[in-house]
């Protein structure tokens, strides 16, 4: 049903579901791959608790240019701990596996949200940058460069927390050993001028890269694209970007102004540091202009070929314009009186047209937003919202209008609702001892955003109600701040299951609240006494944990005892290394029975045993790279 721990396996390049790295985590399934490592989502058998699990290719570990990168990159990561950042909880090596373990973000990348959404709405996008500057101000106050911010590398969880990920290129700034690949890493389409043209960096590289990030949220797309990784590279360096107001005209300028001082050519007209940024972001978030100068672009002087300039120096009138006959001026006066009189025409006809399309603005203060533009547009007007800090004006409600109550406007035009997001700063409303969402409701209607960083084992709280915030109740926040909150997952207490069948065990997990692991690993012995007995449990009696917590499991079987299938596979064709898992669907779930990784040369269609503990009538499945496949009815003699 699995595959040796990792320590017996000798497993090569590529690690299998199931196995288990140093003796503590086990390995679930492979959630990415880079150059140098792969990253797996992996069970921590101590705590109870998903992590990853970054692990350098075995094929690499000999290569000292990429040990050295992966050990800078575990340095820099524990030099560093923030709620913004991934965090580092474990590095080792185990036998040829050199590994670092870090916290498990569940969720997407930000690459993967601006695919999905096409562009961030500029609020939103603002508010992720601020984040990102908060996560690089603590990585620059540590001596730690980044070098490949991009939105590949930031990780945005279902509760919208932001995390930057992947220091695996990070240079210690007081360190002289570079090695000769790092100039040239990161990734081309969000490099700064000095990394595109091989010069040493500093922060304000990573500036850089943060406003080419904002201006792809923003705008949906990245400034610069080429051929190739050269035609790109040289774009940076010497070409600007489009203006984002020629993109998307409805960007606050304020915002924009804040992304193209981020992206300037030069590092001494950037922001020299990520605090800077985020404080002229907040500014124009608040409704206010930072001071943002932007340098002018020295255009050459454009001379037509062939056309020379033309001047007159002595201040003479030629004969020929001297000599004009009454009859033009006759002709000109004609044609002139003609035109003065269907200019008119049309202004009255214009004026007559806009009188009949004039509206009345309606007074919008006090509505909510959403009343205010159903409205509007019912007259045919356009309607812009813009989020303004107001002391009195409940979130979301409008406070401020353009043009003001009583005006008249032309159906077509626009007018500006300023929508309250709560005062500049405030008191941070208590949510301890509220379920998950009427902490929602009342942190939104605060102007306030919550993410859940944790949840933890609680006797006192009822699961999914708010164990602690942060910040704490009735503490001073600025408007559109971040409430960090930990939600109880409840109680349960780990049964004893060494030496029950594995029917047993089944049901005690389950009844505790517990989650069975669906990969058990299979013990072989020569005893039938001891066949069908849990041998081990991942989580030990009487341990406190959360409720769903995986337990996984050891058993005991005599081969002549277990009852087998042969099947033959159906693996799609691929290019690279396809990870197959077959399940067998049980009374007590899916249980899986069957996990091998085939390459691009393999056969399609293997023919495996499928072993379980029970015989009958099963339906079994077929998942490819974590993804089901087809089913099939089986029978197990």
């Amino acid at each position: 049903m699995s595959t040796p721990s990792m320590r017996d396996s000798g497993q090569g390049p590529y690690h299998a579901q199931g196995q288990i790295l140093a003796e503590r985590y086990q390995l679930l399934e492979q959630v990415g791959q880079g150059g140098m490592a792969f990253v797996y989502r992996a069970y921590d058998m101590r705590t109870g608790h998903n992590v990853a699990v970054k692990i350098l290719r075995p094929d690499l570990a000999q290569d000292k240019d990429y040990v050295n990168r992966f050990q800078r990159e575990a340095e820099a990561a524990s030099k560093m701990t923030h709620h913004n950042i991934v965090n580092l909880l474990d590095v080792g090596i185990d036998h040829e596996n050199r590994y670092l373990v870090m916290e498990y973000v569940e969720g997407k990348t930000l690459k993967a949200v601006i695919q999905e959404r096409g562009r961030i709405l500029p609020v939103t996008a603002a508010q992720i940058t601020i984040r990102i500057l908060s996560a690089l101000q603590h990585a620059h106050d540590n001596g730690i460069i980044h070098r490949d911010i991009k939105p590949q590398n930031i990780l945005v969880n279902s509760s919208g927390l932001i995390k930057v990920a992947d220091f695996g290129i990070a240079r210690i700034a007081d360190s002289v050993t570079i090695t000769k690949g790092d100039i040239v890493m990161g990734s081309v389409h969000y490099f700064s001028p000095e990394q595109a043209s091989g010069q040493t960096v500093d922060a304000r590289s990573d500036i850089y890269s943060v406003g080419v990030v904002l201006y792809e949220m923003l705008t949906g797309d990245i400034p610069f694209k080429g051929e190739n990784h050269v035609a790109v590279a040289m774009q940076h360096i010497h070409n600007r970007p489009a203006p984002i107001e020629s993109i998307v005209p409805d960007v606050p300028p304020a915002i924009a102004a804040v992304c193209m001082k981020a992206m300037s050519k030069n590092p001494k007209y950037r922001y020299q540091n990520a605090r800077d940024m985020a404080a002229d972001l907040r500014l124009a978030l608040d409704g206010r202009t930072p001071s943002v100068p932007m340098r002018p672009e020295v255009q050459p002087v454009r001379k037509t070929e062939g056309t020379p300039v033309q001047s007159s120096t002595d201040g003479h009138v030629t004969e020929s314009r001297r000599r004009r006959p009454g009859r033009m001026r006759i002709i000109l006066t004609v044609v002139g009186t003609a035109l003065v009189l269907g200019l008119l025409t049309h202004l009255g006809l214009r004026m007559y047209d806009e009188l009949m399309r004039m509206v009345d603005v309606p007074d919008f203060i006090t509505m909510d937003a959403e009343s205010a533009r159903r409205q509007a547009e019912r007259l045919g007007l356009k309607v812009q919202i813009r989020e303004v800090n107001h002391p009195s004006y409940a979130v979301g409600v409008v406070a401020l209008q353009s043009p003001e109550y009583p005006y008249k406007l032309v159906k077509g035009d626009t007018v500006i609702l300023g929508v309250s997001k709560g005062p500049a700063s405030q008191t941070v409303p208590g949510v301890e001892g509220r379920t998950v969402s009427d902490a929602i409701a009342i942190l939104q209607a605060a102007g306030l955003t919550m993410t859940v960083t944790e949840q933890v084992v609680s006797k006192d709280v009822e699961e999914g109600f708010i164990v602690s915030q942060a910040p704490a109740a009735g503490t001073t926040c600025g408007s559109g701040d971040l409430v960090q909150v930990t939600v109880s997952g409840g109680l349960c207490v780990v049964p004893e299951i060494v030496g029950k069948t594995f029917r047993e065990a089944r049901s005690l997990i389950e009844s505790a609240g517990l989650v069975l692991n669906s990969s058990v690993e299979i013990v072989l012995t020569d005893d039938p006494a001891l066949h069908d007995l849990v041998r081990t449990q991942s989580v030990q009696p009487g341990m406190q944990v959360i409720r769903g917590t995986q337990v996984s499991l050891a058993v005991y079987q005599v081969t002549s005892m277990t009852h087998s299938v042969d099947v033959t596979l159906d693996i799609p064709e691929s290019q690279g290394l396809i990870s197959v898992r077959v399940t067998l669907m049980t009374q007590g779930g899916e249980i899986a029975v069957f996990q091998e990784e085939y390459p691009s040369d393999a056969s399609r269609h293997p023919t495996v045993s499928l072993v379980a503990p029970e015989g009958g009538n099963f339906v079994y499945r077929v998942y490819c790279n974590d993804r089901f496949a087809y089913q099939q009815e089986v029978v197990l003699p």
